[in-house]
């Protein structure tokens, strides 16, 4: 049940987020995230800087989706392959030099064999050594507000400096979701090898894509150091959501925790609609206007994650300054919508003007003048208001 109380007040916005301890996972740092509610289901040392392994060409494709996107190379643009390419150990595509392979091969040579011969590639294609790369893909990050990465490589190559948190990695995640939907199918990509090479490295490694639960990405990664991680992301219904586990001790255990998480992620929240875009919440008086009161509606409704156990005992506020001065245009944000739940932090929508609302002409101004004078005069005929002022516009 949801109860409506009113308040005037100033606000600030803050992320809905559900306890840290709400799933108990082996991974040394998780992080699970509803893009479709906004809301962090799972954080587990999720700022804790780590060694992404492989995981961090995800920026390496971010930075190839940005090319494309920018007009800078196509699908058909071909690189060519230096002999630092060439040699890197590891996961690759088999590349040697004589080879011109095409952004597209390239894309899905990262995406789905993981090559760190590829990466190379792209560094050197694009900032003309794989150094230059690095710093401007840590430029980028920032940017993207990805605080705790700094990057020494394209690849993910073990370095004591190629550092991500798992947060960061979840940020990215969504970016390469919601910014580049007509190029993020690429990531459920199963198999694929270049030139009929390496067939046996022709197959996609997350281990979440065909087990029929709505995954659709992103990279796994391993290394000595860093364990068996996995960034995923998968849909069900109308959310999807976005993961990032790490710290693992095998393959078995990446592929049971993740599809553990999935299951969880989606079975024990339930997406709760409280308000549609431009339902009226409340009712705001107007000081000198050209009308008395004005109707202040969800900006863009409000909907929430709740632990399917505890769907009931919902509570919102409405904070706002009373009385709203004019003028007020037509869709302006002047107040929040703050929802309350029991054990979790505080969830806010914006509160919008539902009409404009102009300056009152003298006559309102004079009615306002008359009307707060008598009010005076009746608090002085009380016995009230000697000690008090109140200042007519």
């Amino acid at each position: 049940m949801l109860t409506i109380r009113l308040a005037a007040a100033a606000c600030l916005t803050l992320l809905l987020a559900l306890p840290a301890n709400a799933f108990e996972t082996q991974a040394r740092a998780a992080y699970v995230y509803d893009v479709t509610t906004d809301t962090v289901l799972l954080d587990k040392n999720a700022d804790m800087p780590i060694p992404p392994a492989s995981m961090s060409k995800l920026m390496t494709i971010n930075m190839l989706f940005e090319a494309l996107r920018d007009d800078r190379v196509d699908m058909d643009t071909r690189f060519g392959v230096s002999t630092r390419a060439r040699e890197m150990g590891g996961s690759t595509m088999f590349l040697n030099e004589r080879d011109r392979p095409t952004v597209e091969e390239l894309i899905q040579g990262i995406i789905v064999m993981s090559g760190n011969d590829a990466c190379v590639v792209v560094a050197e294609g694009l900032a003309g050594s794989e150094a230059s790369f690095a710093r401007l893909m840590t430029e980028r990050a920032r940017d993207l507000g990805m605080s705790q990465t700094t990057l020494a490589n394209a690849s993910g190559w073990p370095h004591p400096d190629h550092r991500m948190s798992a947060r960061d990695l979840g940020i990215l995640a969504t970016r390469l979701v919601t910014e580049f939907p007509d190029l993020y199918g690429y990531f459920s990509q199963k198999e694929f090898a270049f030139d009929n090479r390496a067939p046996q490295n022709r197959f996609n490694r997350n281990p979440l894509l065909g087990l029929g639960i709505g995954a659709d990405g992103l990279k796994t990664g391993h290394t000595q150091e860093a364990g068996y991680g996995l960034v995923g992301s998968a849909t069900q219904g109308d959310r999807r959501i976005v993961f990032v586990i790490s710290g693992l001790d095998s393959e078995r255990a990446r592929a049971d925790e993740a599809e553990r998480l999935v299951s969880w992620a989606f079975r024990q929240f339930v997406q709760k609609t409280l308000l549609e875009e431009g339902e009226r919440v409340v009712t705001a008086d107007v000081w000198l206007g050209d009308r008395p009161q004005v109707d202040l509606v969800a900006a863009n409704g409000a909907s929430l994650l709740v632990p399917a156990m505890e769907q009931d005992g919902i509570s919102a506020e409405a904070r706002y300054v009373a009385p709203l001065r004019a003028p007020i245009a037509k869709g302006e944000e002047v107040g929040t919508l703050v929802v309350s739940m029991a054990g979790m932090p505080d969830a806010e929508v914006p509160l919008v003007a539902a009409d404009a609302v102009a300056e009152g002409g003298f006559v309102p101004r004079m009615k306002l003048a008359a009307s707060t004078l008598l009010g005076m005069a009746v608090d002085r005929a009380r016995g009230g208001g000697e000690s008090g002022e109140t200042a007519v516009e």
